[in-house]
């Protein structure tokens, strides 16, 4: 036994000799900056005493991170990922930070580019996220880079803590992994340390799978801390798998009998939902408050149960027959089940009527199972009240897993649901909606691009219902499709109807097309009187409307009833008249008294010039952005003055975007007075994009600023992407670095061909 630990001594004394030919090569100044391999020669001393050191890490590593701070900051690069992440924290006594090496670590293995508007606080962290998701995925390989091995340390395991998101694609690849039993200890750490689950592109996936993915939630989310799950791109979405995810995100599981006991639900009481007000879950046959929705859905559900209760038993009688003309008898063996499996010898087997089958199995049937489809799944209460329903056993593949709507326990939910480009049929969004009734942990929702259609009501139904909840937690609403039976303002007064407790809103509709999609019966249009929206609490509106003039009275009553909106966003919205706009920024000034951020986008302002100069008086007003708005197209001469005296005279206003308005070369100069001593304005971003502005322009703008305020410091952000730089390359640059005493500059080498008819209506 003492010949293994004589080993460690003389190896650690060693390596302990080269450590310290290290620190002399260090102390002489003969270090070479970089720690790999050059190729002008051998590596130098200090590099090879620093492989032998990473390569015994395992005893060396107290006395590593007790080494001077210049010898362990040459150390460092050397070091695997396990490691170097073990190194941090004495790293950082010593004044060291290992965020290069990271980034480094990310530009060799990972071999993207984060996107421009990403911000990377730390890569550490990054990294170590984005390495156990490629490596539970099949798509990132270990062994692939000295760097990322280590037969000391799991990959998983040892990057599990870092792991605030996750994303599960295509056909659940690593789900299976996650609930091995060799991986408990990773999805320990997951379930405290990961927050939002992400579904994209999902495809068929086999029942195995399923009951994975269902353990994986019910730990992850009934036991864990994942509050946020999002679903993208699934243009033919698997309905089993679909309204699983939705199911176990709401908080609801009965485990069949079946199903391995979960010890965490052992251990301790259940967290259940506070008490509701209404009956929860799935649809309930004769219970209170009942709507259009689910009376529909409990209809095609009973019709649809009666129907397979038959042809159960005539195959059943079909079945009996062929076995006793096969000579099987009560004292015979079973006979086997028709399929694949069944023999040549065995007698043929009749067949009864074809039936409609679903793509795909669900996560409950095996092999030999035939799939059912949605009501299967969820309308289990249809059931209770057939005879036929009651015959089924729990324990058969068809229902053993579906929640019961009295004996189903209740689960922690989570607080955000994003569903992005998933197609939902009418079915799927009654389940969704029966959902959302009950749904009272749902802080946020976002349904974007689900083809709705006249669906709309039921959501509207299933959200009033929620919203009578007491505690209700709904702030948020998000909501985005192609077509919709109602326009944008119409849905805007039904929501804020039944939310009047949303902080934010947020609609758009590309296309309306009311033909397509009739009206839900009994459901007539919002009325459009002052009493038709109560006041709410809304601080945040976006809107985006298709290309269709209106008029202002829809738009003004929902502003007059939001006298805490702090921010509004509208997107593309064209009126009826100049007028008509004009009273939409006037009723902003008279009943939105703590509007802090106003943005246009697309939108006619030529004729409104007046009440912009007027909004710019608003004390309140923190940000303006006018993008696209033909601002200067009329009267440009005339305006563009007011413009810069009323931006010198509001010293609250912090950021002015006007984007796409044709300023030009001599309207920036102009712009340059905003800036001058004796201004009031505290502007600090100001973006000019897509305005035609030449390097001839841009220089004399930047000579303005040296003269008016030489002294006077860095003056904020200033955008510059889209305009004519490309004409004179070295004089824009020239004028870029002169900007740069006095401001953040940010461009972009753009092709200014592009925009030759915004130049020719510039001459």
């Amino acid at each position: 036994m003492a010949a293994p630990r004589s080993r460690d001594v003389s190896a650690s004394l060693h390596l302990r000799a080269c450590i310290a030919a290290a620190a002399m090569e260090a102390s002489s100044g003969e270090r070479r900056p970089t720690a790999e391999l050059e190729p002008s020669g051998p590596p130098a001393l200090f590099v090879l005493c620093g492989w032998a050191v990473s390569a015994n890490m395992g005893v060396l590593e107290s006395g590593v991170w007790a080494l001077p701070g210049p010898i362990l900051q040459g150390i460092l690069p050397l070091l695997n990922i396990y490691y170097l992440e073990r190194a941090e924290h004495a790293a950082q006594k010593k004044g060291l930070s290992t965020q290069a090496i990271w980034h480094q670590l990310w530009d060799d293995v990972m071999r993207t580019r984060p996107p421009r508007c990403e911000s990377v606080p730390c890569w550490r962290t990054k990294f170590l996220e984005t390495f156990f998701c490629q490596v539970l995925r099949g798509t990132l390989d270990p062994a692939c880079d000295r760097r990322l091995q280590d037969s000391r340390f799991s990959a998983l395991g040892h990057s599990a803590p870092y792991v605030t998101q996750l994303t599960i694609c295509n056909a659940l690849q690593g789900v299976g992994e996650l609930m091995a039993e060799a991986q408990r200890e990773v999805l320990q750490t997951l379930a405290r340390s990961l927050h939002t689950l992400k579904f994209r592109h999902l495809l068929f996936s086999d029942g195995a799978a399923h009951l994975a993915l269902q353990r994986l939630l019910h730990r992850l989310i009934h036991h864990g801390g994942v509050r946020h799950v999002s679903m993208y791109s699934w243009p033919v979405p698997e309905t089993a798998l679909f309204l699983l995810i939705l199911t176990m995100s709401a908080g609801l599981w009965q485990p069949g009998p079946c199903d391995t006991p979960c010890s965490l639900c052992r251990e301790g009481p259940l967290a259940q939902a506070p008490a509701l007000q209404e009956p929860a879950f799935l649809l309930e046959p004769g219970g209170p408050h009942r709507d259009a929705a689910e009376q529909s859905a409990a209809a095609l559900m009973a019709t649809r149960w009666k129907s397979e209760a038959r042809e159960a038993q005539e195959q059943a009688v079909l079945v009996q027959e062929s076995q006793t003309l096969g000579g099987v008898g009560p004292g015979s063996p079973a006979a086997p089940s028709p399929g694949p499996g069944t023999g040549a010898g065995s007698a043929p087997q009749p067949q009864a009527a074809p039936r409609r089958k679903s793509p795909c199995p669900h996560p409950w049937q095996g092999p030999g199972a035939e799939p059912e489809d949605l009501y299967d799944f969820v309308f289990l209460i249809a059931s209770e009240e057939e005879e036929e329903g009651q015959q089924r056993s729990l324990c058969e593949p068809s229902c053993r897993h579906l929640p019961s709507p009295d004996t189903a326990p209740r689960f922690r939910s989570i607080a955000a649901l994003e569903l992005f480009t998933i197609p939902l049929s009418t079915e799927a969004t009654h389940v969704l909606c029966h959902l959302l009734r009950s749904w009272v942990s749902l802080e946020k929702l976002t349904l974007s691009y689900n083809g709705l259609g006249s669906n709309i009501f039921h959501l509207l139904e299933g959200l009033q219902a929620l919203s009578a909840q007491a505690s209700c937690c709904l702030h948020s609403l998000h909501f985005t499709d192609l077509f919709s039976p109602l326009s944008v303002l119409e849905l805007a007064h039904a929501t804020l109807r039944v939310l009047p407790r949303l902080h934010t809103l947020a609609i758009r509709i590309d296309h309306l097309s009311p033909e397509d999609s009739p009206r839900a019966p009994g459901v007539s249009s919002p009325g459009m009187g002052p009493e038709d929206i109560p006041e709410n609490c809304l601080e945040q509106l976006e809107l985006g409307f298709p290309r269709r003039p209106q008029t202002s009275r829809c738009l003004c009553q929902v502003l007059e009833a939001s006298p805490a909106l702090q921010r509004l966003a509208l997107d593309s919205a064209t009126f009826t008249s100049p007028r008509e706009l004009g009273l939409v920024l006037q009723t902003l000034r008279e009943c939105n008294p703590a509007l802090q951020k106003l943005s246009f986008h697309d939108m006619n302002l030529a004729d409104c010039q007046k009440e912009v100069l007027l909004l710019l008086q608003d004390p309140t007003l923190r940000e303006l952005t006018l993008s696209f708005c033909r601002l200067l197209e009329k009267r440009r001469a005339h305006f563009l003055p007011k413009l810069v005296t009323a931006i010198k005279s509001n010293s609250t206003l912090k950021s002015f975007r006007l984007p796409g308005n044709r300023l030009g070369s001599s309207g920036l100069v102009a712009l340059a007075e905003i800036f001058s001593s004796d201004s009031s304005s505290a502007l600090c971003q100001l973006d000019i994009s897509s305005n035609c502005i030449k390097p001839e322009g841009l220089l004399e703008f930047a000579k303005q600023l040296e003269q008016s305020h030489p002294s006077r410091g860095t003056l904020g952000h200033l955008c510059l992407f889209q305009n004519w730089l490309d004409q004179d390359p070295s004089l824009a640059q020239e004028a870029i670095g002169r900007l740069r005493a006095t401001f953040s500059v940010v461009s972009d080498t753009w092709d200014s061909s592009q925009a030759f008819a915004d130049y020719v209506g510039m001459m």
